[in-house]
């Protein structure tokens, strides 16, 4: 039995199922523990996958994207705004002018929150499926002058 058992844990491997390979032994014991059906232990076999995948992919598009520090929209105090209104915010959030592919620049003085509002609406992006790309104006005006260097 153990050798079928390492057999599956290759051939999981083998189809990129890494974690299913590292929890087998457990969800078995599990599933043989609590009479699981072959149905509810391969759903939570590929559950966990998918989990694992899900999150592993959030991680590389949170590294992809460059955010200076982590700010979530949540933190981002809205009463302190004169220039943007809640339903403005709330607008953003919706992500239209992703799915009609707009880039976002926000232009102002500092320290009025622009980088965390974008860095919150870059984040509540990737959390939707997208990919997300943070930049400085400065490095953009850089960038348009010499492409070559960046």
């Amino acid at each position: 039995m153990t050798t079928n058992i390492e057999s599956i844990k290759d051939m999981l491997k083998t189809v990129k199922m890494h974690h299913s390979a590292e929890v087998l032994d457990n969800l078995l014991s599990t599933s043989l523990e609590h009479s699981y059906s072959y149905e509810q232990f391969l759903e939570d076999l590929l559950s966990q996958e998918i989990e694992v995948k899900e999150q592993k992919r959030l991680e590389t598009r949170l590294k992809q994207a460059m955010f200076p520090e982590y700010k979530i929209l949540n933190e981002f105090n809205i009463a302190e705004q004169q220039s943007l209104s809640t339903r403005q915010l709330n607008q953003l959030k919706e992500l239209t002018w992703l799915e009609q592919g707009y880039n976002m620049v926000l232009l102002g003085p500092p320290g009025v929150g622009k980088t965390h509002l974008v860095i919150g609406l870059g984040i509540h992006a990737i959390n939707n499926g997208y990919k997300v790309i943070f930049s400085q104006m400065s490095d953009l005006i850089q960038w348009a002058k010499d492409p070559g260097n960046c």
